[in-house]
């Protein structure tokens, strides 16, 4: 058994590749815990119940899907407990949002800092709907060149390419 890294771990697979996505969840959910306390942030038990939700699967989830999952366990929560939970997981860049799905997806990449300290590229199933984040740097730093030859100031590198994952285009 090789020794306990000080660093945190990343998760066991992404979407697209066969595998038992309970890893996925449990090493999320221990990153984020040990993220936080690195941070001196509090994961709260609701932010902690949002963060599994969010990564129970592949598929981006919607704010309001959250709530009624969320809903399943506690008496009437109420959207703005929702979205103050997402709020935070952004700002600890342990979820990214899907702009053009209005969803949230578990950032699979906390290893390389918050939401805006990495270049995030997803490529999203159009049929399953499953989404896996890439963080490719060769494509952050290839955008940050075009943007600075532009005089452009970025301030968050996100791109989403949709399409069908190797499974759906085989059907």
């Amino acid at each position: 058994m090789a020794p306990k890294s000080s660093t945190v771990k990343k998760p066991a697979a992404a979407a697209f590749t066969p595998h038992d996505h309970s890893l996925c969840v449990d090493d999320a959910l221990a990153r984020a815990r040990a993220l936080c306390d690195a941070a001196g942030v509090r994961l709260t038990p609701i932010r902690e119940e949002v963060l599994q939700i969010v990564w129970s699967s592949h598929r981006p989830i919607g704010a309001y899907d959250v709530l009624a999952k969320l809903g399943k366990k506690h008496d009437n929560p109420k959207p703005p407990t929702v979205y103050r939970a997402l709020d935070f997981l952004l700002e600890q860049g342990l979820v990214h949002r899907i702009e053009s799905l209005n969803a949230y997806i578990g950032c699979s990449h906390q290893d390389l800092g918050s939401m805006g300290a990495h270049s995030s590229q997803f490529l999203i199933c159009r049929s399953c709907g499953n989404a896996k984040e890439i963080a490719d740097p060769a494509i952050g730093e290839a955008l940050q060149k075009v943007a600075a030859a532009e005089g452009f100031k970025q301030e968050k590198r996100m791109i989403e390419i949709t399409g069908l994952c190797r499974d759906c285009a085989a059907s």
